[in-house]
């Protein structure tokens, strides 16, 4: 084996911070194996690996030479490029060494039937995410075979749609790598997609899912149109329930060739729920917890093995941005031709072209309305011309469906016959809002609300953000937003993943202050002169211990949440707190808009005494600094008046941990979880104190959980009881400041009116 190249990391070593290593399926796959989450087990062939592969076997002059001079618009071309790369790649041997580590992990794991996914090193990112850019093979068994899923996988790094993918991005061909996850196959009876929001109004109080019979390769192609169900993200009660015709399902092929074949569904199940009431309710379960981990809206893929259900790959939702609220929804007035289900907003008109396979996307010219059976990634180039797109089958969360969302193009799917009905060269118009495809074509503006610039609606109460990944804060800092009103720093740790303490026992204390420094200072440059206010570390104990090196300092606690975390941590554990001041001090040196909130208080003591620490290692309170305090232990309710008399700032309250402890609930418990809510009168109770008393005192209060941003009642009182600012997730920014401006003006009537 070559010395120091590391083939095999298994899911239950890595995490979201290993994006280098294993790419961003791999990453999800270990972040949500070691948070707890049902998913199958496995490990992931390194893209160090593939980069390897590549460089010794001179791949890399070659798959450079063809790239650079391509023009990724000349459909033919690309093809013709791709084909000749991918021939190269799964052609060229690969070194015994790494076939006999990957066949060794794969005897380690038990053998059996396998699924092989591919994991670039440029894929699943926030803002750079298109659906299926690589191969995926299911049911695979046996060694040779494993290894041979490996080679495709990264010879498919090379399909068209990837090479076109990564020009449009500006991604270095070279510099893209790819992983392969290797992960026990769930025979799936159901599966499907779960977004944690609504992916077509962007409304975050919903989680949709979508499911079919079988495997769910069926769903992202677009081949079966599959039943569609609503849940209340809170009370995880069924909102909706669309259920669809499905004739066959593709399953396991147990009599060779094919791997995986479409078997016909017997007919008193074709017109069967997909999934059961309780089943639909468990997986949205998983669904909040996943969104609870990421602290962003995800799109899941989920399977069902008898009564089990299996979470294969989770990403951030990447079309937040451009599903936006439409200020109008123009009705179109000519007959309709066709209705489907509407998956992306919007509407646009022009002549349809109909494109039976993506040989023949180049008939596809600007403004065209792109018809198809189903698209798969080799449509993109032709999407990108598209006024509009429709499709005979899909759901909304099929390719057509989440390619156009990215792109912003109108879309309807699952029309069932608009390959039949509608005609070559046919002006029609289609409605992405209502689904609809109407004759004739009608320019019709659609008036959107663009994410506003800052400064365009004005509000007494401050609009802040929540954050944790430093790749978000420059393009929200540009948002209509006042400042950040918690940065969390669990991220950043995250992406150090060595425990501070183990780094302090080598000497080498000085690397998690200068990463954790980088960090920060994204955020406090990107949004300066706008305060940052960056809550020191609150890691529980078996959250310590995943990180290298924890478990030799961390105990097992059998309830991490009430037990050594936050502000007891800082005063025990005063060298590493030197740490983190350090980081922040040296971010101040720079921008002096960096602001410290110090989280989980449980006594008035404590906070004066990390006030005083934070004093003397150099943070001293003056006219650029503030400290703050989180509110969310009730103690911190019954003793306010106490708490704002050690000096502090002000507080923001924690609405999602100070509600779990005031009622006793544990959120992530499926039993009782629809007890939760913030507009209890015990909450609320506690929410009118603390603003009241913080007012009264003349100190600032905040409040960043979820609260303000699902429930308009409450943040209206928020307001009417004085709250000085409220911190929201990124996508909601723009509907909160409108909804503080509509509750300020509305208060400014009454009290006009009160005066006269």
């Amino acid at each position: 084996m070559k010395q120091g190249l590391r083939i095999i990391a298994w899911f239950n070593e890595i995490s979201r911070k290993d994006l280098g290593l294993v790419g961003g399926k791999g990453g999800n796959l270990g972040e949500l194996t070691r948070a707890g989450i049902p998913v199958p087990p496995g490990f992931v062939v390194t893209a160090d690996t593939y980069f390897y592969f590549i460089r010794e076997s001179g791949l890399d002059s070659i798959i450079r030479e063809k790239l650079s001079n391509l023009d990724v618009n000349d459909s033919r071309k690309l093809q013709e490029t791709a084909n000749e790369l991918k021939a190269k790649v799964s052609s060229t041997p690969i070194p015994q060494f790494i076939v006999d580590a990957i066949k060794s992990a794969y005897r380690k794991m038990g053998g059996g039937l396998v699924a092989v996914r591919s994991s670039a090193t440029a894929e699943d990112l926030p803002e750079a995410s298109f659906a299926g850019q690589q191969r995926t093979f299911l049911n695979i068994q046996g060694e040779d075979a494993v290894v041979q899923a490996v080679r495709e996988c990264w010879a498919s790094l090379f399909e068209p749609r990837a090479i076109f993918y990564r020009h449009q991005n500006n991604f270095d061909h070279m510099k893209v790598g790819l992983a392969a996850p290797v992960q026990r196959m769930v025979q799936s009876e159901s599966s499907g997609v779960m977004f944690t929001i609504d992916p077509l109004t962007g409304d975050r109080s919903r989680i949709t899912i979508e499911a079919v019979f079988g495997l769910g390769e069926a769903i992202v192609g677009g081949e079966v149109t599959p039943d569609r169900y609503v849940v209340s993200k809170e009370r995880l009660e069924i909102l909706e329930k669309h259920l669809n015709h499905q004739d066959w399902m593709l399953v396991r092929n147990t009599r060779g060739g094919e791997l995986n074949i479409k078997v016909p569904l017997p007919d008193g199940k074709k017109a069967e729920q997909k999934l059961s009431d309780d089943l639909i309710k468990r997986v949205a379960y998983f669904g909040k917890l996943i969104e609870d981990h990421y602290n962003f809206p995800q799109d899941i893929e989920w399977a069902k093995e008898k009564d089990d259900i299996f979470i294969v790959q989770s990403r951030p939702v990447t079309t937040i941005e451009t599903v936006r609220r439409v200020v109008v929804q123009p009705e179109v007035k000519s007959p309709v031709i066709l209705s489907g289900s509407a998956a992306s907003p919007g509407i646009g008109a022009g002549p349809v072209r109909i494109v039976p396979s993506p040989d023949d996307c180049d008939k596809v010219q600007q403004g065209d309305v792109l018809v198809a059976e189903m698209t798969t990634p080799d449509y993109v180039p032709a999407m990108k011309r598209a006024a509009a797109i429709v499709t005979d089958r899909g759901g909304r969360t099929c390719h057509a469906a989440i390619v156009s969302r990215e792109l912003g193009i109108p879309c309807v799917v699952g029309t069932d016959k608009a390959t039949q009905l509608l005609k070559e060269g046919q002006g029609v118009t289609v409605d992405g809002f209502r689904g609809r495809v109407h004759e004739g074509i009608h320019k019709i503006q659609v008036l959107k609300a663009a994410t506003r610039k800052r400064g365009e609606v004005k509000t007494k109460t401050r609009i802040y953000v929540n954050l944790a990944e430093p790749e978000l804060a420059r393009g929200v800092s540009e948002r209509d937003v006042d400042g950040v009103g918690l940065l969390r720093a669990e991220f950043i740790i995250n992406r150090i993943g060595i425990h501070p303490r183990h780094l302090l026992s080598q000497n080498r204390g000085h690397e998690f202050t200068d990463l954790l420094y980088r960090g920060i200072e994204t955020f406090a440059e990107s949004f300066a002169p706008r305060p940052v206010v960056y809550r020191t570390t609150d890691f529980k104990t078996n959250e310590y211990r995943g990180l290298i090196g924890g478990k030799a300092y961390e105990g097992e606690e059998e309830n991490p949440m009430l037990g050594y975390r936050g502000c007891s941590r800082y005063i025990a554990e005063k060298d590493v707190l030197q740490l983190e001041v350090d980081a922040i001090k040296k971010v101040r040196e720079k921008h002096d808009n960096l602001w410290v909130m110090i989280p989980f208080v449980r006594t008035v003591k404590q906070m004066a005494d990390v006030r005083g620490l934070l004093e003397e290692m150099g943070l001293k309170q003056g006219p650029s600094f503030k400290l703050w305090m989180m509110c969310e232990v009730p103690s911190n309710v019954f003793l306010i008046d106490q708490f704002l008399d050690t000096g502090i700032d002000g507080v923001s309250i924690g609405s999602n941990d100070l509600t779990q402890l005031i009622l006793g609930i544990d959120r992530d418990n499926e039993k009782i979880a629809g007890d939760f809510d913030e507009r209890n009168p015990a909450v609320m109770m506690a929410l009118e104190k603390v603003i009241k008393t913080c007012v009264a005192h003349g100190k600032t209060c905040s409040i960043c959980g979820q609260a303000p941003s699902v429930y308009p009642e409450l943040t209206e009182k928020l307001v009417e009881w004085g709250i000085t600012s409220v911190s929201v997730s990124p996508d909601m920014i723009d509907q909160t400041r409108d909804l503080v401006a509509e509750i300020e003006a509305r208060m400014a009537n009454n009290s006009q009116r009160a005066g006269g």
